[in-house]
């Protein structure tokens, strides 16, 4: 049996400054971010440049915590902020939901690939293998403020919360961080590192967090959402992560399906290449 730390959520001091753990965490995020783009434009640019790696972090960080807050408050606690307004703002608390900031971030790539002229799945591809590690710091966060914690266990490394009860717990937040950060980064980075249709990469982000997510929900304290805490045995997690998957498989296999679909634009192939083209009459030339 293990205890929480009870870590401090505040790292540093600087007089009535405090900076905690949650926002570094956000912070490592996005400083992965840039240097995992920066090392793919250096190595495989594919049309990117570091101006633009720029503009996607801008907009992504709006993304993420407009689209994670609201998020959050709609999906899980709907009814306690109706009653506290004024807590939405208080994202320094925690409370971020990855489905919202998922929406929020696909919204801020089109506004990108609007920006760059560019294909909006082509953006989303790039930055689909730059994102889970940033996932993966945030549950470090969800760990050190002793939130989103695990369901009842008996399993020897079962740690108790003792901000919550006396109950060892599955500790989920790692368990996440193995899965949705380490694992899937690993998937996607060398998924991404041969040449794919545009749109595979994206479909495979979709497909692999909404599997790792859902997976990890069994362990983990089912939260109240607008559905309620479990609605057919199902989590909130698992209901939002169901349509993540479908949606993969058929980015998927539409993706694939363009690549070998020939272009309608294409010239008809000859059925017997190399055969020489019989010179057209003189008298036929030039007829219209």
């Amino acid at each position: 049996m293990l205890v929480h730390p009870q870590f401090d959520p505040i790292a540093i001091h600087i007089g009535p400054l405090a900076i905690r753990w949650y926002g570094l965490m956000y912070l490592l995020g996005f400083a992965l971010f840039i240097l995992l783009g920066r090392y793919r434009i250096k190595h495989n640019p594919g049309g990117f440049t570091y101006a633009m790696l720029d503009d996607m972090l801008f907009y992504g960080v709006l993304g993420v915590i407009l689209g994670g807050r609201l998020g959050h408050v709609l999906f899980y606690q709907f009814g306690y902020y109706l009653q506290h307004p004024l807590e939405i703002f208080a994202v320094w608390q925690g409370g971020m939901s990855f489905h919202g900031g998922f929406l929020g971030v696909i919204t801020a790539m089109a506004l990108v690939a609007r920006k760059y002229k560019l294909p909006w799945l082509a953006v989303t591809d790039f930055i689909a293998p730059l994102v889970p590690l940033g996932l993966g710091a945030g549950r470090i966060g969800n760990f050190i403020n002793s939130e989103l914690w695990g369901r009842p266990t008996n399993v020897p490394w079962g740690t108790i919360f003792p901000d919550v009860d006396n109950i060892p717990r599955h500790p989920s937040q790692l368990y996440e961080f193995a899965l949705e950060g380490l694992a899937f980064f690993l998937l996607l980075w060398l998924y991404s590192s041969k040449p794919r249709p545009v749109g595979a990469v994206s479909g495979m982000f979709l497909i692999g967090y909404g599997v790792f997510r859902s997976f990890a929900e069994f362990f983990r304290e089912p939260e109240d959402g607008f559905m309620g805490i479990m609605t057919l045995g199902i989590s909130m997690g698992q209901w939002l992560s169901l349509p993540m998957i479908i949606a993969g498989g058929l980015m998927l296999n539409w993706a694939y399906h363009q690549q070998s679909t020939p272009s309608r634009h294409e010239p008809p192939k000859p059925d017997k290449p190399g055969r020489p083209v019989p010179p057209v009459p003189s008298g036929k030339r030039n007829r219209r």
